[in-house]
């Protein structure tokens, strides 16, 4: 880990759970939230993330499939609602914001599904998760740091047949 941005900036840490405490009261149901935190953090590719959020949404009941093809949901749309299908369209969309730019379509597509606070609800839970992502892949933050991780060992090496 480069730095322990936990205890060098507890303030910045405590203003980030802030955020995450508003979102949790917001009406935005707490699976979707999982799959949008999921999917951001498939694209920043941030292990630590991913594995928090992969438990997250296993201890809520979330289905193993899910979980599994959520990278390809476009490819899997019957496993997903409309509704989950636009946030995750959108959280790609404004995690990769340089790229396409927050495009109409993908806002019609929030719009149509959520009002107007959820969509900023939502919209915070995406600017949340890049944050975090960001902390963590920036600085390193391992894995294996998470607490309540059941992690199985590694496969072991196989030795040189030189």
């Amino acid at each position: 880990m480069r730095v322990d941005y936990r205890r060098a900036f507890p303030d910045g840490v405590e203003a980030r759970l802030g955020l995450e405490q508003a979102v949790h009261n917001s009406a935005l149901e707490p699976a979707l939230l999982e799959l949008v935190r999921i999917r951001a953090s498939q694209i920043n590719g941030c292990a630590y993330c991913l594995a928090m959020h992969h438990r997250d949404a296993r201890r809520r009941g979330e289905h193993l499939t899910r979980l599994d093809v959520v990278a390809a949901w476009r490819e899997a749309t019957e496993l997903f609602t409309p509704r989950e299908r636009a946030a995750l369209a959108w959280c790609e969309a404004l995690t990769e914001l340089p790229r396409t730019g927050a495009p109409d379509d993908e806002y019609m597509a929030v719009a149509f599904a959520f009002t107007p606070g959820e969509i900023a609800a939502l919209t915070f839970a995406i600017v949340a998760i890049n944050s975090w992502n960001r902390l963590a892949v920036g600085l390193r933050t391992p894995a294996t740091s998470l607490n309540g991780l059941d992690l199985p060992a590694p496969p072991p090496v196989p030795a040189d047949p030189a």
